[in-house]
């Protein structure tokens, strides 16, 4: 993999939040994707570059179920939160403009799941011209099929797809 310019480049880690963790998952239970995640964080905060964790909250409803807050030591390590009320980061949520005035062009992406918030959010992040990165192990889906439908066949497709020990800040 290319090394990253910190930067140029954000991470961005989708839906760590209790209820969504706690879900059977697939290739790897959400307590491996959140180590990985808070592993990859930990790299891009002693390279400088900014850590964007996003939680979903679901629309119209008066109250949200419990688990819905990011996970204290995610949000701990978050520069930045966005809240999203669709799968994906982008839309409604000032993402964008966010990234654009840090100067961002490269996003390393990571969380749960893999199919769902991770893929819709890379394919509006490959809308807006980002370059994107797949960390493979900082994320999983609720089946390990789903996951490798997305890593296998579209991830390669809209960026690049490496494993946590491959992510490096030139």
């Amino acid at each position: 993999m290319t090394t990253l310019d910190p930067a140029r480049t954000a991470l961005v880690l989708i839906d760590l939040m209790d209820r969504i963790v706690a879900n059977p998952l697939g290739p790897r239970p959400g307590s491996a994707v959140v180590a990985a995640s808070l592993q990859l964080a930990e790299a891009f905060r002693v390279a400088g570059a900014p850590v964007v964790a996003v939680r979903v909250e679901r629309p119209n409803v008066a109250e949200q179920p419990p688990g819905s807050e990011l996970l204290t030591e995610v949000e701990a390590v978050a520069d930045e939160v966005v809240v999203k009320r669709t799968i994906g980061a982008f839309h409604g949520t000032g993402l964008h403009e966010l990234l654009r005035q840090r100067g961002v062009d490269t996003l390393v992406l990571g969380g749960i799941a893999t199919n769902l918030g991770v893929e819709s959010t890379a394919r509006a992040a490959d809308d807006h011209g980002y370059r994107l990165v797949f960390v493979e192990d900082a994320m999983s889906a609720l089946t390990a099929q789903e996951h490798r439908a997305s890593v296998e066949l579209d991830f390669p497709r809209l960026g690049e797809v490496v494993g946590l020990a491959e992510v490096k800040f030139g």
